[in-house]
């Protein structure tokens, strides 16, 4: 780096896609009433989550409540907050179709 370029000490690290999935996943399975399949986790036996990865992004499928073919809302992650964004997300549908089921 030479002298004339400016330094951005206060810039994030690079988003990493791989490594937010493998962070995500790790902490989705945290969550006792999901379970892994593949690239994705099910409720009670029905899909309810999906997640890919490109070179610079993660793309999560969220299901809107559980169904053999659920209605589906996209998020893309693009940083770090975006993920934490998506974790607070599946959170508070998780506690919906949990409390949905019970009814």
């Amino acid at each position: 780096m030479s002298d004339d370029e400016p330094q951005d000490f206060f810039a994030p690290p690079a988003f990493k896609p791989d490594l937010a999935l493998i962070q995500l996943k790790r902490a989705l399975r945290e969550l006792r009433q999901l379970s892994e399949r593949g690239n994705g986790f099910t409720l009670q036996g029905l899909s309810v989550i999906e997640l890919s990865i490109d070179a610079t992004q993660l793309t999560a499928r969220l299901a809107r409540r559980p169904a053999r073919s659920p209605e589906w809302d996209s998020k893309t992650c693009k940083s770090s907050a975006d993920v934490r964004a998506l974790q607070d997300e599946i959170k508070k549908r998780l506690a919906r179709w949990t409390d949905d089921k019970n009814e």
